[in-house]
């Protein structure tokens, strides 16, 4: 019997067009001889749906396109659709209203539906506020063009991560794997959105060999891929045998559809490669990401503030690899404090990436602000204030140039920046993507390097094309970072060290260190100090960010929901 793979690229909302992707994957897979179809969790209508399943509209809407899908496909093929649908004792009983469910179509109809029974309420998820957990072991049997029945297990994502050997610990009271091959199951499916960190991939495929080989039953694991606001999906669906061997992997952050034969015992199908290294991976991440965020949003070009740094360069290079270079505008806004060498950096970059720039000096518009705040700033001291005029300037001339030409504003704050708050509100914050803010200071250098390399060894860069030798000028990756809102400033005039100042934002954000453990690896006390101040005080900027593309296990944004009041220390 042969199984088809699904990894689909839904948009979330987008019930009538996620169904015919559904559908037009089901025609092909019935063509090449499936039997059953397989696609990841709430497929019909796109993951992370939030708020969206608190409307009565979108659930009716949800069962009519499910009840029509089943009537369309291939008769010969089974489907196996991610949906939400009612909980009918949610009143009588005080339960939530919906569960997570997979729905069986066959033979023209929805022949049974499966409710997912782990429901993830940490980082990113807040499952718990919409569905019911599912209380039965979800499994059917499927007879195949042969004539044998197989026995098939069904999970839906988090069912997958409640193995106490592997993690050394229960963070669930059942583990719905081992309940569905109780059953004598032949197969277990598991039915995934699972949102891409660096390394996950690594992880998952040892949790599910280590789960194939503790339960005897080979798994196949299939995920969504593609970008959905703040998150980022890789695919890297996967089939694993009954002792552990990797079967079969789907292409990672790409829409497939793969086949594999159930035999037993499972003989290795195709495996596409996974990104070589982490920084390989997160540009993948980042170019879907925004590629993504632009689709599904309606914008088809990007603007950018090219200051001649490090990180407008990178966000620069993503946005041209995700919309095509001519469909860039980079925009060079100097002040008299601004370097000869920032703007030739800026130059050369666009010219490498072959995107266009306009450049608007600002010195006119700095002492016209001078000029208006004269007399209320008269008897001060011209400081930090003065500075951030210089950024809300520039932020108000990309967010003109956005409104008036339709343009998504895509800012270039880094994950160390937005951290501790160096940046401007109204100013560098401006945009509609936080492209690399969840990327620290220290993998900006490193992810620029490893384009260099990777444009010089001619690799596939997305939409940026084969012919370059350099993306990154190598002025930009040497030189002192600088916003260059005074003579001679550097960002080491304010910060540590950017090696030190990352190993201690990590440590607080995603180790959850105390001040006494981060000292205790060796940083000095009043740095340790100095960046949990800053950190805690930079919450009321972070609110007011937009949304970050999520590549690490803690990313500001949903997964971060500290409060803006409080007199706890984050150290």
């Amino acid at each position: 019997m042969k199984l088809a793979i699904a990894q689909l690229n839904p948009t979330v909302g987008d019930i009538a067009g996620n169904a015919q992707q559904i559908l037009a994957e089901a025609q092909a897979a019935a063509t090449q001889g499936a039997r059953l179809l397989l696609t990841p969790e709430l497929s019909l209508c796109g993951y992370p749906p939030r708020d969206l399943l608190l409307r009565p509209g979108f659930i009716d809407q949800m069962q009519t396109a499910v009840a029509q899908l089943a009537q369309e496909l291939p008769p010969q093929l089974a489907v196996l659709v991610g949906v939400a649908t009612p909980n009918p004792e949610a009143s009588r009983l005080g339960q939530k209203p919906l569960y997570n469910s997979m729905a069986l179509l066959d033979g023209g109809a929805v022949t049974t539906t499966f409710h997912k029974r782990l429901l993830p309420t940490y980082d990113v998820f807040d499952e718990d506020r919409y569905f019911e957990s599912g209380s039965e072991p979800s499994h059917f049997y499927l007879q195949a063009p042969e004539g044998t029945r197989v026995h098939v297990g069904v999970t839906i994502c988090e069912d997958l991560w409640n193995e106490d050997e592997f993690w050394g610990q229960r963070s669930y009271e059942i583990n719905p794997t081992a309940d569905v091959v109780a059953q004598g199951v032949d197969i277990v499916v598991n039915l995934s959105a699972s949102p891409f960190t660096v390394g996950k991939q690594a992880l998952r495929e040892r949790l599910i060999a280590h789960a194939a080989r503790q339960h005897r039953c080979p798994i196949v694991y299939v995920n969504q891929v593609g970008g959905n606001d703040d998150l980022i999906f890789d695919g890297c669906s996967v089939v694993v045998s009954a002792d552990g061997q990797l079967v079969s992997r789907s292409p990672a952050f790409a829409t497939s559809l793969d086949l594999v034969d159930y035999q037993s015992p499972m003989t290795v199908s195709s495996i596409a490669p996974l990104p070589p290294v982490p920084a390989a991976e997160i540009w993948s991440a980042l170019v879907l990401g925004v590629q993504d965020y632009g689709r599904k949003c309606g914008f088809s070009k990007a603007v950018i503030g090219l200051s001649g740094g490090i990180d407008s360069a990178l966000v620069a290079a993503i946005a041209a690899a995700a919309f095509g270079p001519d469909q860039v505008l980079g925009v060079l806004m100097p002040s008299p404090y601004s370097s000869d060498h920032s703007i030739g950096d800026a130059e050369k970059l666009a010219h490498n990436l072959g995107i266009g720039t306009h450049t608007l000096a600002i010195g006119t518009l700095m002492e016209g602000y001078d000029q208006v705040l004269a007399d209320l700033f008269t008897d001060t001291e011209a400081g930090v204030t003065e500075e951030n005029l210089q950024s809300r300037i520039r932020g108000n001339l990309l967010m003109a140039i956005a409104n008036k030409f339709g343009h998504l504003l895509l800012s270039t704050g880094n994950k160390s920046e937005m951290a501790v708050g160096y940046c401007t509100l109204y100013g560098d914050m401006n945009g509609g993507l936080a492209v690399i803010a969840d990327v620290p200071k220290t993998q900006v250098y490193e992810l620029c390097r490893w384009l260099n390399q990777a444009a010089a060894s001619a690799q596939p860069l997305g939409r940026l094309g084969s012919h370059l030798l350099e993306v990154i000028p190598p002025n930009i990756l040497t030189k002192a970072p600088s916003a260059e809102l005074r003579p001679d400033q550097t960002d080491q005039d304010s910060l540590p060290p950017y090696p030190i100042l990352d190993d201690i934002l990590e440590r607080l954000i995603e180790r959850h260190q105390s001040a006494a453990e981060t000292i205790a690896a060796g940083h000095k006390p009043e740095v340790v100090h100095q960046v949990i101040r800053l950190l805690s005080r930079a919450e009321f900027k972070r609110r007011q960010a937009p949304p970050v593309l999520k590549v690490t296990d803690r990313a500001f944004g949903l997964g971060w929901r500290m409060p803006i009041a409080s007199r706890w220390s984050l150290g």
